[in-house]
């Protein structure tokens, strides 16, 4: 059922990011399985506005509020992380630029992602989700289309912000 919930929501989302600069695609940017940088799955919105990296786009009005990585705005109609109020930090989507530590991408072929997963398996939506390696308590959501990848992300499995 989560795995389903994460491929709907990553689908909803405009994960595509346009506004990746040559630095940060030479820095390579690793989303990990516990975050990004100094962005960590589990921090307040207090903890996560501290680090300085992120940035507030949707009020949660007591629910799950919606950030972006300053390095990394998205569009207008979407965010690029998810806070919760009783899980912190819940889920990081990818932008453009970013990578796995397995060095996955969005552009990355259907067939670098199952060498570097080998027991991915592949959802109710055409989702192709794996435990986190190195992290039991958060998974890897990957959308490809005509054989690339095209969308990724992050999210604990107890992420209780979309379905």
């Amino acid at each position: 059922m989560m795995k389903t919930m994460i491929g709907a929501s990553l689908l909803a989302g405009s994960l595509l990011v346009s506004g990746a600069t040559a630095a940060d695609a030479q820095t390579k940017p690793t989303l990990g399985p516990y975050g990004y940088g100094a962005v960590k799955f589990g921090m307040t919105v207090k903890q996560a506005k501290a680090t300085g990296d992120v940035v507030k786009k949707l009020p949660g009005n007591g629910g799950c509020s919606g950030w972006d990585l300053k390095k990394f705005p998205t569009p207008k109609d979407s965010v690029g992380i998810y806070i919760s109020p009783n899980v912190g930090l819940a889920a990081i989507f990818a932008a453009k630029g970013m990578q796995t530590p397995e060095g996955i991408k969005i552009g990355s072929t259907a067939k670098q992602v199952k060498a570097a997963y080998p027991h991915i398996k592949k959802d109710a939506h055409g989702f192709y989700v794996i435990t986190a390696p190195g992290n039991k308590k958060a998974h890897y959501t990957f959308g490809i289309t005509h054989g690339k990848v095209t969308e990724y992300g992050i999210a604990l499995n107890k992420q209780d912000c979309f379905n």
